[in-house]
């Protein structure tokens, strides 16, 4: 009896989900659940539009512009601009031109999850604020019928995913940026043992089609010469934004006191209560920012920084 017990207990035992990884890593579930702020993203992504009839702004996620759909009789409140003269001339009554915005179009993100984005200091790592972000313009990109795509770059491999459009393909998607950060997580790789960025910048240029959108997700702690060359052809052939994953401890040093900071093997202790230690902590970091502030509008790229202790929504609703 106590058999038959122990065999109905491991074939009716339910498998505990992991609902959160605690900030360490992302799970499904945490990236799943991002399709609930979409409604706040509704009706941002705005660029400069590129026609004429396009308006003063436009989203990135309708496309390049306009393209025609049907003719039909004209009817009081349509634009007379679009009357189409020779059909109304043939048929002797007015025929208005029908456009629709352009779908389908390609949407990408570079999502960078090595080693040095493996920091945080109060929710959770960069490494999962990065991935949910990519999670959140994947199912803001599967509602406006747009094709999502994704290059992950875990430090020392790049993982291309194409773009797709349909909810499987956004679901596997999730599953590999969550099994990636995990494995990020749970690695021995230190971050001075991590490559850049060159390689996945170089493989995405060579994969774009022309007018696609991407974001580039990472908290560009070394923008070498190199890297920055390869954005700025990344830029020229695409819609581009620049999301700058942030810590609270980069934006202000840490309480007055002594601390000590671990990478791999090194360690260093340190003692933030000088004054002049907080005033050049505060001056390092924010150069940093600044460059690569100031290399996206050299390059008419789109920036935004995120925080990783506060909610995504409410730092994307205006990009």
């Amino acid at each position: 009896m106590k058999r038959v017990k122990q065999i109905a207990a491991k074939l009716f035992h339910k498998p505990e989900i992991k609902v959160s990884g605690g900030g360490l890593y992302a799970t499904p579930e945490e990236l799943m659940e991002q399709r609930h702020f979409v409604r706040y993203l509704r009706n941002g992504y705005k660029v400069p539009a590129t026609s004429v009839q396009a308006g003063d702004i436009k989203s990135v996620f309708k496309g390049r512009g306009m393209e025609f759909e049907e003719i039909r009789p004209y009817s009081f409140g349509d634009d007379v601009r679009d009357i189409d003269w020779r059909v109304t001339a043939r048929k002797l009554a007015p025929y208005t031109k029908l456009f629709a915005e352009e779908r389908d179009r390609e949407v990408y993100v570079l999502l960078d999850l090595s080693p040095k984005m493996l920091f945080g200091t109060k929710k959770e790592l960069k490494t999962v604020t990065a991935a949910k972000i990519t999670a959140l313009l994947g199912w803001l990109a599967l509602e406006n019928k747009d094709r999502f795509g994704c290059l992950i770059f875990d430090g020392q491999h790049s993982y291309l995913i194409k773009p797709q459009n349909h909810r499987g393909g956004l679901l596997a998607l999730i599953n590999k940026i969550s099994a990636i950060t995990y494995q990020v997580m749970t690695n021995k790789t230190s971050a001075s043992d991590s490559l850049d960025l060159d390689k996945s910048l170089q493989l995405l240029q060579n994969t774009l089609k022309s007018q696609a959108i991407v974001f580039v997700i990472s908290d560009f702690d070394e923008m070498s010469d190199k890297m920055q060359k390869n954005l700025a052809m990344l830029a020229r052939r695409s819609n581009m934004a620049c999301i700058n994953v942030l810590d609270v401890l980069e934006e202000n040093p840490p309480h007055a006191g002594e601390y000590m900071a671990e990478n791999g093997s090194q360690r260093l202790v340190f003692n933030s209560s000088p004054q002049a230690f907080r005033q050049a902590y505060r001056t390092y970091f924010a150069a940093k920012r600044k460059a690569a502030k100031d290399f996206c509008h050299k390059f008419a790229c789109r920036y935004f920084e995120v925080r990783n202790d506060l909610p995504l929504y409410s730092q994307l609703q205006d990009v």
